[in-house]
């Protein structure tokens, strides 16, 4: 079929040439050939080979009854040589059947359609005048390299567009870093000043003291409860920053944050505020701290998105985990940090040396010598892992503590360093944390969590005097879910507790310098107040203020980790409440629970203890009346139930089984 079809189409070309050649040179001189003959030339002799165009025809499928269309281009071509000349057009028209005509050409083209290439009309010439008019002057007429206008930041107020005034945040402020310093092109200074105001009234368990009381006659361990705190801090911070920080990190940054603090504090007991008992029982103090003093160096760009390595050196914030549960605080240190792949990973390598703190603000204390305490910290960031929107960390903190010589008091008179608990010697220690820690979320679930295991080495544990291994670990996770304008969240955490004291492996977890925003933070009863732990020691609490472990440290600001401690657990609930932009309503409900109660038992010389502490429920407001954080009040209340641990620890001269934590508090910065 297909052989048959080729000759066909071969026999059309050769015909069509042929009828070419004849119009040119004359059919004689040609001697043209027939279909049948050009078939013959093509298909050669044999027995395969075609006798004529239909035998052609009739193998390539065509039907007999059809006018074959090579026969038919035959005589045509025929008819070319034999035939007279056309008619004349005039001639065609009247001769011709009509429908046998071809349309004529249409002269217009389509309805919105033209012929490309073609314009039929042109519009009319617009004529302009402008009477009057100056001619524009020449190019010569203006400095040929640079046109002198205010730089890029001031000419926006040059034209109208902003009114820069040294009060105002919100609007274009030299004094904000808005505007470089004169004469420079890329140097900007940053002022920041904040005033925090504190009002706190308060009740927690108050020993009474050994040699005296504030009240004759009273025979009880415990006295009256209830204490006032009120608080003022300014801070005022400054930075000398260069580089074009909208789109790159900075080249250096030269930072100085100073806090000035003055506190109040009233109780009803005395030997609460001061080591003497001569002492009031009220006090009033002030100090001046360093918490900012750095300077951060721009190393290099690792990538055209700015992925960048830096440097900082001086004290400086710091925070080991999302939710401070490890180490965060302001101290002395040098860290390398930075970030890769489009800032989806980030890294910290830094090691710090201790400030000592002063004992009444909790300020950094230059005027004293640093503490023989290191903390060395590596941990890396990588967002979306193991699904996007939940950020994971890997983090390694080695904490090298070489204060087992040394004795410190604290203003008041306290001794801080050794602890007085157990064998009341000094300790020197290594521990090293291994954690992992998440902040994002799951789908529509938030998730906080973290996890740390710590290992390391006690050179004197206070139960037995002896070398001891540290072996202890910490859970704590946070998941919270919105509806529209309301978060519902469960708070859990774990902190192992030792079992026993004297079998040279401390158990119990405990951090270098904690400060957990976590289960209401400060507005829970728990996290806000320190629990003094009377009977089985000496200056030493229960927990420690602003901090959720169960740590029974001397303070958390001037004293030791302790690993022989009864561990924590904490488990509840609360939500938050957007009322408005400017109001949220937040309410917690925790239960504190020891983990194991027989370090508690051998420092107090008792049998049982339960391990329930009890139920801690808060309420609290925060209003910012302009929808910023400019201007923050802050109002909160707690209820502390005591459990029937608690209860055994702790009773006092009323049999309180509920205390309370009010926290009234308002941020201004500028």
């Amino acid at each position: 079929m297909r052989r048959a079809q080729l000759l066909a189409f071969v026999a059309f070309a050769a015909l069509a040439g042929q009828a070419e050649a004849a119009a040119k040179a004359g059919a004689e001189a040609n001697g043209g050939l027939s279909i049948d003959d050009i078939l013959q030339r093509t298909c050669g002799p044999g027995p395969t080979a075609f006798r004529s165009i239909d035998d052609l025809l009739a193998d390539a499928g065509v039907a007999g009854g059809a006018v074959s269309a090579v026969a038919l281009a035959s005589n045509a071509a025929a008819q070319e040589h034999s035939s007279p000349p056309p008619p004349a057009a005039a001639e065609l028209e009247t001769t011709a059947p009509a429908d046998s005509l071809p349309p004529p050409a249409d002269a217009a083209p389509l309805e919105g359609r033209r012929r490309p290439g073609r314009v039929e009309e042109y519009p009319e010439e617009i004529q302009q005048t402008n009477p009057g008019a100056v001619r524009a002057p020449p190019p010569e007429a203006f400095p040929k390299d640079e046109f002198p206008i205010p730089d890029r930041w001031r000419l926006a107020g040059a034209l109208g567009v902003t009114k820069p005034r040294w009060w105002d945040p919100y609007n274009q402020n030299f004094w904000k870093g808005d505007i470089p310093i004169a004469g420079t092109e890329n140097l900007f200074l940053a002022l920041t000043a904040i005033s925090d105001t504190v009002v706190e009234p308060r009740s927690f368990p108050i020993p009474v003291s050994v040699q005296t009381t504030s009240r004759a006659g009273s025979l009880d361990i415990f006295g009256r409860n209830t204490s006032l705190v009120l608080a003022q801090t300014f801070i005022v911070a400054g930075s000398i920053i260069k580089g074009s920080t909208a789109y790159m990190p900075p080249e250096y940054e030269v930072r100085v944050a100073l806090a000035f603090q003055d506190n109040y504090v009233d109780v009803p007991e005395k030997r609460v505020l001061y080591v003497e008992p001569s002492r009031k029982t009220h006090r009033n103090d002030a100090f001046i701290g360093v918490q900012e003093l750095f300077v951060d160096y721009h190393l290099r760009n690792v990538g055209a998105r700015y992925d960048f390595d830096s440097v900082r050196v001086g004290i400086q914030p710091f925070s080991s985990d999302f939710r401070g549960f490890l180490f965060q605080d302001n101290q002395l240190g040098v860290r390398f940090f930075g970030n890769r792949d489009n800032n989806r990973i980030q890294y910290n390598l830094g090691a710090f040396w201790r400030v000592e703190k002063d004992t009444n603000s909790g300020l950094n204390d230059l005027t004293q010598r640093l503490r023989d305490d290191w903390v060395f910290v590596a941990n890396v960031y990588r967002q979306d892992l193991p699904v996007p929107g939940l950020t994971s960390q890997l983090t390694v903190v080695h904490n090298r503590n070489r204060e087992g010589d040394e004795i410190y008091v604290d203003k008041n008179g306290f001794p801080q360093r050794p602890a007085l608990l157990g064998t009341l010697r000094g300790r020197d220690y290594d521990v090293t944390y291994l954690g992992y820690n998440a902040d994002g979320h799951w789908g529509r679930y938030n998730i906080t969590a973290s996890a740390y295991y710590a290992f390391g080495e006690d050179r004197r544990s206070i139960f037995t005097d002896r070398q001891a291994k540290i072996r202890a670990f910490f859970l704590a996770a946070e998941p919270s879910i919105d509806f529209n304008w309301i978060r519902v969240r469960g708070s859990f955490l774990y902190a192992s507790g030792d079992k026993n004291p004297y079998d040279n492996t401390e158990r119990g977890f405990d951090s270098i310098f904690e400060n957990p925003q976590f289960a209401g933070s400060d507005t829970s009863y728990w996290i806000r107040q320190t629990i003094p732990f009377a009977g089985g020691g000496r200056v030493i609490g229960v927990n420690a203020r602003n901090g959720v472990l169960n740590s029974l440290r001397a303070s958390k600001e001037e004293g030791q980790s302790n690993f022989n401690n009864p561990g924590t657990t904490l488990f509840g609930g609360g939500a938050d409440f957007d009322v408005t932009p400017e109001l949220r309503l937040s309410a917690n409900v925790n239960h504190i629970g020891f983990v194991n109660t027989t370090i508690v038992q051998n420092l107090r010389q008792e049998g049982s203890i339960p391990k329930s502490l009890g139920w801690d429920a808060s309420l609290s407001a925060i209003w910012r009346p302009h929808m910023t954080q400019n201007i923050v009040f802050r109002a909160s209340g707690a209820v502390f139930d005591a459990g029937k641990g608690f209860k055994d620890l702790f009773s006092n001269a009323g049999r309180d089984d509920q205390y309370y934590s009010i926290l009234l508090n308002a941020i201004l910065t500028f």
